[in-house]
């Protein structure tokens, strides 16, 4: 990772301003990477950026390698002449929250127009790459959008509810279904083509403006996904496609009853057999579009926890053994480099977790949030500043926690007696506190969310864990970045040599 200090802003990119219901890849996300650079950050950080289902987490996402098509702009289709302003239909959006369900359709409605435009247009300049893109990324387009294309056709269902011959992926099925639903095919092709040519320009135009892109890989893929559907084998299920047993965390400090997740769990023993190659080409895929990956439920790879799928809560599961260090040996001697990674190493991290990031030198996470509630400033795991190290990444907060001025009201007088003590402030302003206090620790690498840096309330909170109505749904304010506020975070920035 290298040993240069420096810092940044965790924010989705849905979060950013849009006319157009959700954050996108657009104008604003260029003005975000203005703002970073002119407020001396070198660090962007976002969450996953795969299709998403159900309770629209990024966590939950329908393929390791697909992009979300809500993250299209249509302001660069425009100018791209594969839109034209003149026919959209103006819906008006809420600017401080995404309302999926209305704005799914919208765009998808947007994007269908312009998949007709394009098609209607032989010499359009992008028809070349859309071309090489199709041919290059074969290796899991062509299971994914058959995925999709079959799942629109029946009609939204789990791909364990589809005809048997689909389920267990007969040949003669797929083919008949491949020529059948050639233009569906061809369309999500298109949706793909458009996520990742926008996202590969705005990564340009960081590495111009010297910011660094941080992705996030979740361990995890949803039951009903592509990757699932096309390679059942790598995954506990039954005879039927069904998880045996499913992932989760066990109770601890965000829930009583743990968290059950559902994803399905993966067979090691057999993704072993196969040098790992899922894994190699999630990686090889996944730091082509970013420079830094973050590693969600990083001790999963150490021992994670194993829910019965008939278990309705995650208290009756058990630990089992992942793959630890050979997993990461072995992608990194397929990538023949060095993996840019942090892994996120929260909750109870046991012995094995911390000697698993010995082996690897990988950089752990410290939120400070979590150290200044336990208080335990003679136990030197716990995330009180004077306890961090200099190849830890510390964090006002993250996407899982309250932002730092509603968990400020949530903690009792004495731990807030506690905080203004040991910052030597009156906690006015708290969330500009914790932001000093990280960037002034000794780790290399210091974070905080966007909702910290602008002093936002729990109507801001990215995630409630356990919950799954009303999450990753803020959104900035267009007018929230200004120049005051890029000229006080460049002096807190310069102050602590990031």
């Amino acid at each position: 990772m290298g040993s240069q200090r420096r810092s940044g802003i965790l924010m989705h990119p849905t979060s950013l301003p849009s006319a157009y219901g959700i954050g996108d890849f657009g104008p604003f996300a260029y003005d975000f990477i203005d703002f970073l650079a002119l407020s001396g950050q070198k660090l962007w950080q976002m969450l996953p950026l795969g299709p998403t289902g159900y309770g629209d987490s990024p966590y939950q996402t329908l393929s390791a390698f697909g992009g979300n098509p809500a993250l299209i702009s249509p302001e660069l289709l425009i100018q791209e002449g594969l839109l034209d302003s003149k026919q959209i239909k103006r819906l008006d959006f809420d600017l401080s929250r995404v309302d999926y369900n209305a704005v799914i359709p919208y765009k998808l409605d947007l994007l269908k127009q312009a998949y007709q435009n394009f098609k209607q247009d032989p010499r359009h300049p992008m028809q070349e790459r859309f071309k090489q893109f199709c041919q290059k990324e074969a290796a899991w387009l062509d299971d994914f959008v058959l995925f999709f294309a079959l799942k629109a056709h029946h009609k939204g269902c789990s791909w364990t509810e589809w005809p048997k011959a689909l389920r267990m992926r007969e040949a003669k099925a797929l083919a008949s279904y491949r020529k059948k639903l050639q233009d569906e095919l061809q369309w999500y092709r298109f949706i793909q083509f458009l996520f990742f040519d926008q996202f590969e320009k705005l990564h340009t135009y960081a590495k111009i403006k010297g910011i660094t892109l941080i992705g996030d890989l979740p361990i995890f893929v949803a039951h009903d996904s592509s990757d699932v559907w096309s390679h059942s084998e790598w995954f506990l299920l039954d005879k039927e496609g069904n998880p045996t047993v499913v992932a989760g965390v066990p109770p601890d400090y965000f829930s009583e009853t743990g968290q059950r997740w559902g994803n399905p769990l993966y067979d090691w023993k057999q993704l072993k057999k196969e040098n790992y190659g899922f894994w190699v080409d999630r990686f090889s895929h996944t730091a082509k579009l970013f420079d830094l990956v973050r590693i969600d439920h990083f001790r999963g790879f150490a021992d994670y926890w194993e829910i019965p799928a008939d278990e309705e809560t995650a208290i009756n599961g058990v630990w089992r053994k992942g793959p630890g260090a050979d997993l990461f040996i072995a992608i990194e001697t397929a990538l023949d480099n060095e993996l840019s990674i942090i892994a996120e190493d929260l909750g109870i991290i046991t012995r094995e977790v911390e000697e698993l990031l010995e082996i690897l030198g990988y950089p752990g996470m410290a939120v400070l949030q979590f150290g200044f509630q336990s208080m335990q400033s003679n136990d030197p795991s716990a995330s009180l500043p004077h306890n961090l190290k200099k190849n830890q990444v510390a964090y006002t907060g993250t996407h899982d926690n309250a932002t730092t001025v509603a968990w400020w009201k949530e903690q009792t007088e004495k731990v807030q007696d506690f905080i203004r003590h040991y910052l030597n402030t009156d906690a006015n302003l708290i969330h500009r506190d914790m932001i000093r206090t990280v960037m002034g620790t000794v780790c290399d690498t210091a974070l905080f969310p966007m909702q910290d840096l602008l002093g936002l309330g729990s109507e801001a909170n990215m995630n409630r864990p356990g919950t799954t109505e009303g999450n990753w749904q803020w959104r900035m304010l267009p007018d929230a970045l200004s120049t005051p506020l890029a000229e006080d975070l460049l002096m807190i920035t310069q102050l602590y040599g990031r």
